[in-house]
């Protein structure tokens, strides 16, 4: 049986919104969600938070994460990359002999993702012994579709991105168009240290609503994810 080890992402600086990771969202610290999101799933044999910080450790600990260690401070810049981040844990995790088949990145800023969403995108790596699985959510058709997307010239003129192969460019008309959404990537250890990427060749997709796909990042990111989360406890 294949094992999959869950792990959490959350450095202390965050320049857009101070302190995001632990501020509270409906009621919760934000990385509370998605800690507990992966404690409830089936299919994690553990959930390792990664941080740099001892307070985030502490409210990780207290949520119930597995927080074997503090991050190093050269892995905890903006600059530095998840790859670099699994790469450190990888490593621990086979000096502890323990090294998984799978691992789960989840990143606290996506606070929507569900138990469900995580037990079927770890399922469908899984079934199809892929080298990843990665979420992804339809793109709105009228704002965001590649044949729309346009750039703009050194004059201000438009110009497109794509050269949509028809005129006719009603919704209809358009292919259902997929954005990665970052709540979501399980990646088989073998190919991350090999392929350098969690996103390699041949990686499938785990298509999520866009209603719990949304990536906190902004001031209205988070205000919007709250209100999602509101909705949602209070239709349960």
């Amino acid at each position: 049986m294949s094992e999959v080890c869950g792990f959490i992402t959350a450095r202390g600086g965050s320049k857009g919104i101070p302190g995001k990771n632990l501020k509270p969202m409906a009621g919760r610290p934000m990385i509370a969600w998605t800690i507990q999101a992966a404690l409830a799933a089936k299919g994690l044999d553990r959930v390792i938070l990664s941080t740099d910080d001892p307070e985030i450790a502490r409210v990780g600990r207290e949520v119930g994460a597995e927080v074997p260690f503090l991050r190093p401070p050269e892995l905890a810049t903006d600059t530095a990359s998840h790859l670099a981040v699994a790469d450190h844990l990888m490593s621990w995790l086979e000096s502890e002999r323990c090294l998984p088949d799978y691992l789960l990145l989840l990143q606290p800023t996506s606070p929507l993702r569900t138990t469900a969403d995580i037990e079927a995108g770890v399922a469908l790596a899984k079934e199809r012994s892929a080298d990843a699985v990665i979420g992804v959510a339809e793109v709105h058709p009228h704002t965001a579709h590649p044949w729309l997307v346009q750039r703009l010239s050194s004059e201000g003129r438009l110009e497109p991105f794509l050269t949509p192969p028809t005129d006719d460019l009603r919704r209809q008309n358009m292919p259902p168009a997929f954005a990665i959404n970052g709540a979501l990537y399980v990646n088989r250890c073998a190919s991350l240290r090999r392929d350098r990427t969690f996103f390699p060749a041949g990686a499938l997709a785990y298509p999520m609503p866009v209603e719990r796909s949304l990536d906190v990042d902004t001031p209205l990111d988070f205000f919007l994810a709250e209100k999602l989360l509101e909705h949602r406890n209070a239709t349960v």
